[in-house]
């Protein structure tokens, strides 16, 4: 009788323990993120938060965070993504950098003309002590920045013939973000710019609204500007940024563990991304000469003559940025 007792109350701990394994996973809270982004599919962007970030987060959180990607603009321009972030609509967004000036404008030290010589000095700032300060900056508008990741540097494609000087772009009705430090530049350059959202530039280039546009190499060629550009000048006058952001209340709300899934995500996610974008800048020049645009690089003495013609908007801006953060992001260039 005594072992009847015994074996129904093994019996009993086994039920319960088998109980416990069956409804764990089951009491565990699941988060679903949804990510959206402007550029396309073939562009490092989205190849890296498809490959990179979504696998990662989605297999370390064991299936309770599960990732939706929106490429191609399908919840909004840059801007309307990350105001949807500060309303968590959206949880995620990777915008141009530059956008967030919107928002912030000390962000607009990265806009700052030829402020980085190369990617490796940008990387230096962005992942130091520059990108702390301004990332700190995005926590009370309810943004979390995660890591900065690249859309690369940005040069000139027109219809008109190759830029080799400033002059070359006197009077040019040139499309740029809605970014004062790029409105600035190009001004300072004799171009009349005029802000249009990505979306919309394709169709502008096409009916002739602005004669030119600035945007790095992937995105010139991913997003077809070839079809109505003829000229691309590599003038590389602004390093382009992006910003892994997250909805500050919903990274707060996680348990830490999965705080630190995302983040580990982001950082995985930002070191793919670089190296695809620096593969991608050079497979699509090749491409894009391929596809018939003529294509011309500036000779150190040339591109002399753009920074200098550019240097009154670093007084311009000093102020609203701060010295501090320009001379930040000038020391990472030695």
């Amino acid at each position: 009788m005594r072992m009847n007792k015994r074996l129904f109350a093994v019996t009993l701990s086994l039920v319960a323990l088998t109980g416990l394994a069956l409804a764990g996973p089951a009491l565990a809270k699941t988060y679903t993120i949804k990510m959206a982004y402007v550029v396309p599919e073939t562009q490092s962007t989205h190849i890296a938060a498809a490959e990179a970030f979504k696998p990662y987060v989605e297999e370390a959180s064991e299936g309770r965070i599960k990732v939706e990607l929106y490429p191609n603009g399908q919840l909004g321009g840059d801007r309307q993504a990350i105001e949807a972030v500060q309303l968590g609509t959206v949880h995620m967004t990777i915008p141009a950098a530059a956008v967030l000036s919107g928002f912030e404008p000390k962000f607009q030290v990265f806009d700052l003309p030829f402020v980085f010589k190369s990617k490796e000095a940008a990387y230096k700032a962005l992942d130091g002590e520059l990108g702390d300060r301004l990332s700190s900056l995005l926590i009370p508008l309810g943004m979390r920045n995660l890591a900065f990741a690249e859309n690369g540097f940005r040069h000139v494609s027109n219809n008109k013939g190759p830029i080799t000087k400033p002059e070359d772009l006197a009077g040019f009705k040139i499309r740029t973000m809605e970014n004062p430090v790029h409105m600035a530049t190009f001004k300072a350059l004799g171009a009349n710019p005029t802000p249009i959202s990505f979306g919309e530039l394709y169709t502008a280039l096409q009916q002739k609204v602005v004669d030119a546009q600035e945007n790095p190499i992937p995105l010139v060629y991913t997003s077809k500007f070839y079809e109505v550009q003829k000229y691309y000048s590599l003038t590389g006058h602004v390093y382009a940024a992006t910003v892994v952001l997250v909805n500050d209340a919903f990274f707060a709300s996680l348990p830490e563990d999965l705080q630190d899934i995302l983040v580990e995500g982001a950082v995985r996610y930002r070191t793919y991304q670089r190296e695809l974008s620096q593969k991608q800048d050079e497979e699509m020049i090749a491409k894009l000469r391929e596809a018939g645009m003529e294509v011309n690089e500036l000779t150190e003495e040339q591109k002399r003559a753009f920074i200098e013609k550019t240097l009154p908007v670093y007084d311009q801006f000093a102020d609203e940025i701060g010295a501090d953060l320009i001379e930040l992001a000038k020391k990472a260039n030695d």
